[in-house]
């Protein structure tokens, strides 16, 4: 009898149980068990993937965190928010996806820090559309070749050291050189070139960054920019994502067959920031302390700008990255990384600046490995007479310090070659039109400036823009959009003529 019952009670319980299901809903979840300068240590999360965005809960609320290191036992990640909210024991949570940041239209015209989040006053950013952070570059298959101009307004660069869009072009030199006054007279003097600027700034004084924001204001440049802002005052983590950031919003805009530039200011403060978190982290240093994978940072960002084809929408990105030196050294470890990676180089010189030649480019060190084909035919025509009479000047007069007896010669190539280089020379926040800038350079170079005096060359070269845009305005036109025949250049000579006449 006794068996009978436990048979029926295991009857009716297998009969209960047949149609039930149970659901768990699994939840990976660790603890902090040590925080510090940006970077926690978590134990558990047994199947959390690098670079995946984690929560970690605290007494007022949810901040988010990176994961940067797996280890056997514990689990590295970088703090984005402020880490003294976090205590030794907060749970943490997986969120299965990595990090991501507003993008689209919503984003241009504001500042924001490299979450996404508004820093201007602005209220939030108000997206709908997220790109991942990190993102393999472009293949080789969907690019093409860079053909088209950035036309930055700057005589010397727009002349001699040509940037295309889709092309990297690295800006280096000391500080105080005028390595940001470049980049943001480039985006002043996109005003209805139909390119999109993001400014990254890395580690940079809010000061700076404000009069940044007030000068593209003031030249209404704002209206078609973006500022990722991640100051000195912010963590390492959010200086080391800055780029990342800013380069995922300037691909969404790429991907919509869009051009783009973007400036990363810059990558010497970013790389820092970089070993500051990994040091911390227990990587291996390697030299001058920075971890092993500094290359790796920097070119996996870089090698994201690229010129598309038609086929995949034929956007482009162009990357101006700025590397501060240290008295002039080039073959440091992050000058050299980044060299190799970029297209060319402007290289600032401190001697230069200081001398007055604004902007203190060294044409001799600096080189765009695009060349030509990033220049309009007109410019192409005029622009190699001009680096072969600056290179000239520039032997000729160490030559001259020398020798005081000179030949008739010598003594005209000189003089040439001085106003030349006068004519590089450019007042900050005054981008120049580049049919205007092919006007100056043809002056020079054929000789109608060899009888005016050094002082008297800013008065005319302004005074011989304002004449041409009054009376040939349409042979500006047609030297804007890459005219250049025998009757072009005839026109211009008859231009710069009269005008010579009617300052008589």
């Amino acid at each position: 009898m006794e068996h009978t019952t436990k048979d029926h009670i295991v009857d009716i319980l297998k009969k209960q149980l047949k149609d039930f299901e149970v659901t768990l809903a699994v939840r990976e979840e660790g603890e902090i068990i040590e925080v510090g300068d940006g970077v926690a240590k978590i134990s558990g999360l047994a199947g959390v993937g690098a670079q995946e965005m984690i929560v970690i809960k605290t007494k007022n609320g949810n901040i988010y965190g990176v994961v940067l290191n797996i280890e056997t036992d514990l689990v590295g990640a970088m703090i984005l928010g402020d880490a003294h909210e976090i205590n030794e024991g907060d749970r943490v949570e997986r969120t299965k996806r990595i990090l991501q940041v507003p993008v689209g239209d919503t984003v241009i015209g504001r500042v924001v820090n490299p979450l996404g989040e508004a820093l201007d006053g602005k209220g939030q950013v108000q997206s709908t559309t997220f790109y991942p952070v990190e993102k393999i570059a472009p293949g080789v298959i969907t690019r093409q070749a860079v053909n088209r101009p950035v036309q930055t307004g700057i005589k010397p660069i727009d002349a001699m050291i040509p940037i295309g869009r889709g092309q990297r072009e690295l800006i280096i030199g000391d500080r105080q050189t005028g390595k940001t006054a470049i980049a943001i007279d480039t985006i002043i003097n996109q005003k209805g070139q139909d390119l999109l600027c993001i400014y990254v700034a890395i580690g940079q004084k809010q000061a700076k960054i404000v009069r940044i924001v007030r000068e593209l204001e003031k030249y209404g440049a704002m209206e078609y920019s973006l500022i990722v802002n991640a100051s000195a005052s912010m963590p390492a983590s959010l200086q080391y994502l800055a780029p990342y950031a800013g380069c995922a919003m300037g691909e969404y805009f790429m991907d919509q067959g869009k051009d783009v530039l973007i400036v990363y200011d810059d990558l010497s403060k970013h790389a820092v920031a970089y070993r500051q978190i990994s040091l911390i982290l227990r990587r291996p240093p390697g030299r001058e302390a920075y971890p092993g994978d500094i290359f790796y940072t920097h070119s996996r960002l870089l090698e994201r700008a690229a010129c598309r084809n038609k086929e995949h929408g034929g956007g482009s990105m162009t990357a101006l990255p700025i590397i501060e030196t240290q008295a002039g050294d080039v073959s440091a470890y992050i000058p050299t990384n980044v060299i190799s990676i970029t297209d060319g180089q402007i290289y600032l010189e401190s001697e230069l600046f200081y001398q007055g030649t604004r902007p203190a480019i060294n044409v001799g060190l600096s080189v765009s490995r695009v060349g030509s084909s990033a220049q309009i035919k007109p410019m192409k025509k005029v622009a190699g007479k001009i680096r072969l009479e600056l290179a000239q000047y520039r032997e000729l007069a160490a030559f001259a310090q020398f020798g005081s007896d000179l030949d008739e010669t010598t003594k005209k190539q000189l003089e040439r070659g001085r106003r030349a280089n006068e004519v590089m020379k450019q007042a900050q926040f005054q981008p120049m039109a580049v049919e205007h800038q092919i006007l100056i350079i043809y002056t020079v170079t054929n000789g109608y400036l060899d009888d005016i005096t050094i002082d008297d060359m800013k008065v005319f070269e302004t005074e011989l823009s304002e004449y041409a845009r009054r009376n040939a305005r349409k042979l500006l036109e047609r030297i804007a959009s890459g005219e250049w025949e025998e009757k072009t250049e005839k026109e211009m000579r008859r231009v710069i003529e009269k005008y010579k006449q009617s300052r008589k």
